[in-house]
């Protein structure tokens, strides 16, 4: 557990909010509930849980709903993130969570893993997802293919 992150109490106003959404997850084939909460730079918290659907691939990960209930309301970027659940193991957003919150969180994002007991260890967002694919790959100035400038290759891609 990191030390500083169980005594800040930005941190356990989200993780109150990931407790209480994960009781209500919606979890009838894998038992597994998980909360998410998001502290946008605005300072609002959204919080959500997992909506399973017997077509699998249909549910919705705690992180996705918050993350839409956050852009819902008019914020943007993700300042801080909670997740919990349940079992021994970390339960760290899955791989589609981690690319959604890259969308809206800088590199430097702290995401918070807990368990029962309270936060078990603080990642940063590039731990979780190291030399990630972000926005600014395809808007910005990076000298790319998408400025038609420095790709090396001529308009017939030779």
């Amino acid at each position: 557990m990191n030390a500083s992150s169980a005594n800040d109490p930005q941190v356990q106003v989200l993780l109150d909010a990931a407790r209480t959404v994960q009781r209500r997850a919606y979890a009838p084939y894998s038992h597994f509930h998980v909360g998410a909460a998001i502290r946008a730079t605005s300072g609002a918290v959204y919080a959500s849980c997992n909506v399973e659907n017997a077509a699998y691939p249909q549910g919705v990960c705690a992180e996705g709903g918050a993350l839409s209930m956050m852009i819902s309301a008019g914020d943007q970027r993700v300042a801080e993130v909670v997740v919990i659940g349940e079992g021994e193991l970390l339960c760290t957003p899955c791989g589609g969570c981690r690319q959604k919150l890259r969308e809206f969180a800088d590199l430097d994002v702290k995401v918070h893993v807990a368990g029962p007991e309270g936060i078990r260890r603080t990642f940063t967002l590039d731990e979780l997802l190291p030399a990630s694919f972000g926005p600014e790959h395809l808007f910005g100035d990076h000298g790319g293919a998408a400025d038609d400038e420095g790709d090396g290759l001529d308009a017939d891609g030779g």
